[in-house]
């Protein structure tokens, strides 16, 4: 597995800035429905849910949101560079800037596993989260994602 049969070109956004989690779900969710066909509503609320169990940033300036949903084949990805940091409630208590959320099929089982430790992974290399922060290019966001050797599976 790696993040390039996870993450479409077009699910990789700059904002200059989201005012709420709640805001950042929606735009997620959007993103999940125009790239890959999820039912948006489905999509936020399953966000939702996976952060009511406990908060998904996981430091350094970087959250790791995922949901199951029902009726996907795959796991798929959304990554978001945020020009200005968004409080997340992350295990540092700071903001985040980086967000790479994950969507998995609810019986995905082992697949969401790996597609999650392979995006933790790869941010959590500082070299790769100092790339994406340096940069505002969408493409070159994902070129930065989807290349190199922090992107091979375990």
């Amino acid at each position: 597995m790696e993040l390039s049969e996870l993450l479409k070109p077009q699910a990789v956004k700059v904002f200059a800035k989201l005012t709420s989690k709640k805001r950042l779900f929606q735009d997620l969710g959007e993103i999940a429905s125009a790239c890959y066909g999820l039912e948006i509503n489905s999509a936020v609320n399953a966000l939702q849910e996976r952060e009511n169990l406990g908060p998904t940033g996981v430091g350094d300036g970087v959250a790791l949101p995922h949901a199951r949903i029902e009726g996907l084949d795959r796991v798929v990805g959304a990554f978001l560079r945020l020009d200005t940091p968004l409080d997340f409630d992350a295990v540092d208590r700071q903001p985040v800037d980086l967000i790479f959320a994950l969507f998995a099929p609810a019986e995905s089982g082992v697949d969401h596993l790996k597609a999650l430790a392979l995006v933790s992974r790869t941010m959590r290399n500082a070299a790769t989260c100092t790339k994406l922060r340096s940069n505002t290019d969408a493409a070159t966001l994902h070129a930065i994602l989807t290349s190199g050797p922090t992107t091979k599976a375990a």
